[in-house]
């Protein structure tokens, strides 16, 4: 199982951290997303995961990546 964590610019509070995890458990292939609100990251978890598929749902939430670490 394969882990990627995001930089997400302007994540700050709990419900922006919901509207991420709903878009992105959506993405085909997560298992797992675990959101650090501290460091502003996103950690996903799954098979096959598809970064792109994964940032395109963050943009879809209203956020921006600013990193892929």
């Amino acid at each position: 199982m394969a882990e990627q964590r995001y930089h997400v610019i302007d994540m700050t509070c709990g419900r922006c951290a919901g509207s991420i995890e709903t878009k992105v458990s959506g993405v085909l292939g997560v298992d797992r997303v675990g959101i650090d609100l501290s460091t502003r990251s996103v950690i996903v978890t799954g098979d096959a995961l598809d970064g792109a598929k994964v940032c395109e749902a963050i943009a879809d939430a209203g956020f921006e990546v600013a990193a892929v670490l």
